[in-house]
């Protein structure tokens, strides 16, 4: 099999074709934004990857915990976060368990061999994860749709949720159809047997696996709706002012996900980067804030931990409720009430050079907003 794109027809290029969103041969953003880096910015760009001097990639693995133990007891509150690396998260939310845009492979590219490597593995193995409701994946790149990670996710009798066009993909691999269910922005579908449902919603981003495929599949974000809790997942998006819609339509959000990683201002209209992912909380109306596309590889040029040290910089003055779990490590979002800078046992590593850094990381308690009631 191949990871690449499918070709679609029948129902499936049907539906794509009556999308408001599909004009001229491609899904288009609202705005109009494409991903080609902002004018004039290629050759600055060039020059700092070229000769930056960044921190790219850490000089050891993360820390990270086993969720194992956590998962096996009830969530007590009734809605519980994961994060396992990048955008994937275990969230379980009013009895449901939901996994986000699973990536289990050691690099994030057609080759098993070239491309962005992981910082550290997943703290879980896929054969190790407790029954799921339903998989979500937001768009068809590769560190988001991870063909190993489907075809063994395939064997768990999970259902599939995914934006327009992005089924042609799980088919191929082997998710049979009727566990695939593709949405446009603002359709939504109820997952059998519990009273929950997920709705896709606008970001605002751009899709592609090969040479001359670029946006002829959807990118979306989710939100989430149990009896009692509501989730949002941006996926990839740069700041639209679609989000305050969002909030309106699907809010208001116990827990917010919001891409910080993968920024920089030469493609600032397509990844949001820390200070925009605050002001689209905001514009999200609030909620509880996890940050996600950060620690795990390597797609920028900023340093490893930038988005980390610049939401714990900003965070407190914006009364934000800021959720910074350690990998692996379950949260309850109402329960979080100071964050652990746990990266900076690295960044210690790094300056001193030496394992027993780990003791050196400063300031390892911030406080945060006011945790939601």
């Amino acid at each position: 099999m191949s990871p690449f794109r499918r070709r679609v027809h029948g129902l499936r290029r049907e539906r794509i074709h009556a999308s408001p969103r599909f004009r001229d041969g491609v899904f288009r953003n609202t705005s109009g934004v494409g991903p080609d880096l902002k004018k004039g910015s290629t050759l600055p760009v060039m020059r700092e990857f070229l000769f930056g001097g960044r921190r790219r990639v850490p000089v050891a693995p993360l820390p990270s915990v086993s969720p194992l133990e956590v998962w096996a007891k009830p969530v007590e509150t009734g809605l519980r976060a994961t994060w396992l690396g990048h955008s994937t998260l275990l969230l379980e939310i009013d009895g449901v368990r939901v996994l986000t845009d699973p990536v289990w492979s050691r690099r994030v590219s057609p080759s098993p061999l070239f491309g962005p490597k992981r910082f550290q593995p997943v703290p879980v193995p896929i054969s190790q994860l407790p029954a799921l409701d339903a998989v979500i994946i937001s768009h068809d790149h590769y560190d988001h749709l991870d063909y190993p990670s489907i075809v063994e996710l395939i064997r768990h009798e999970v259902p599939f949720y995914t934006s327009l066009g992005v089924g042609a993909h799980l088919e191929a691999w082997g998710v049979p159809a009727d566990r695939i269910t593709e949405l446009d922005w603002w359709e939504g579908a109820e997952l059998p047997n519990n009273d929950f449902r997920i709705t896709a919603a606008p970001s605002q981003h751009f899709s592609g696996r090969a040479a001359g495929d670029r946006n002829r599949t959807l990118w979306s974000s989710f939100a989430l709706h149990g009896p009692q809790h509501r989730a949002f997942f941006s996926g990839d998006s740069g700041l639209t002012p679609e989000y305050r819609e969002i909030a309106r339509r699907l809010g208001p959000f116990d827990l917010v996900m919001l891409e910080v990683g993968a920024f920089h201002p030469a493609w600032g209209h397509i990844h949001l980067g820390p200070d925009n992912a605050l002001e689209a909380l905001r514009l999200l109306g609030g909620g509880s804030f996890l940050p996600v596309h950060w620690g795990t590889f390597d797609l920028a040029i900023h340093d490893w931990d930038q988005p980390a040290e610049r939401l714990i910089e900003i965070a407190p003055s914006l009364d934000t409720h800021l959720l910074m779990p350690m990998l692996g490590a379950p949260i309850e979002p109402s329960r979080v009430e100071e964050v652990e800078t746990w990266w900076r046992t690295i960044s210690a590593l790094e300056r001193h050079g030496t394992p027993e850094a780990a003791d050196l990381a400063p300031e390892r308690l911030v406080p945060i907003g006011d945790p939601i009631d």
